[in-house]
């Protein structure tokens, strides 16, 4: 589920984004219908596979490099409400809530937790207010962390040890008491030297075991 993707799918994203300030009442009719969508249909794979589900993504891209790419109280009004009622559905479909949102989301990852997040990808730890020592103070008690392998600087640009460091830091940090899975911050790209790829796993797969 991630509903103002969709949403700016129909409007175009320079439009999506201005419709939240210029029209707020149709936003919030689309995204009560996109939601509405999503929830009918994750509610029908909960019932068509009783008990299996493990794992429902509920995810909305919040950040970019350096802040939020919409203020906090935008969030809470659009999004957030929506969001803790897929979370909700999958709660009582005894699954856990991996949530994914890029950049720099550190001041609404709070409100997330009390929506119902369980664990949250992809930990772009470069980005601001992102440091892997305070999210895992503050957090690591209430949420398990999945990603953390920076693959804007890391992965395409270092070499084997680099990339074979990063995923010991990782495990040191983020890992310490359990609550972390390893894998990239997001897609790997295309200009990643496959050595790299291939050091991140079996460093992961040697080290990585609780």
């Amino acid at each position: 589920m991630e509903i103002f993707l969709r949403y700016t799918y129909l409007r175009g994203l320079e439009r999506a984004t201005m419709d939240l300030i210029e029209k707020p009442e149709m936003v919030e009719y689309c995204l009560d219908n996109i939601s509405h969508l999503y929830y009918q249909i994750t509610e029908g794979i909960y019932d068509e596979i009783p008990g299996k589900v493990l794992l429902t993504m509920v995810a909305e891209d919040f950040g970019s490099q350096e802040n939020l790419l919409f203020s906090p109280s935008c969030i809470r009004k659009f999004f957030l409400p929506r969001m803790k009622k897929m979370m909700q559905l999958a709660h009582e479909n005894n699954a856990w809530v991996i949530t994914h949102s890029d950049g720099a989301i550190r001041e609404i990852i709070p409100d997330l937790i009390d929506c119902g997040m369980d664990v949250l990808n992809p930990v772009q730890w470069r980005c601001k207010g992102m440091d892997r020592e305070a999210l895992k103070k503050d957090f690591g008690h209430r949420i398990c962390f999945h990603g953390a392998m920076d693959n804007q600087y890391t992965m395409p640009f270092g070499n084997v040890e680099d990339v074979k460091k990063e995923v010991m830091d990782n495990i040191r940090i983020l890992g310490d008491g359990g609550g972390f899975f390893l894998g990239p911050c997001h897609n790997l790209q295309v200009i990643t030297p496959p050595e790299n790829i291939i050091a991140m796993y079996e460093t992961a797969y040697e080290y990585g075991w609780y």
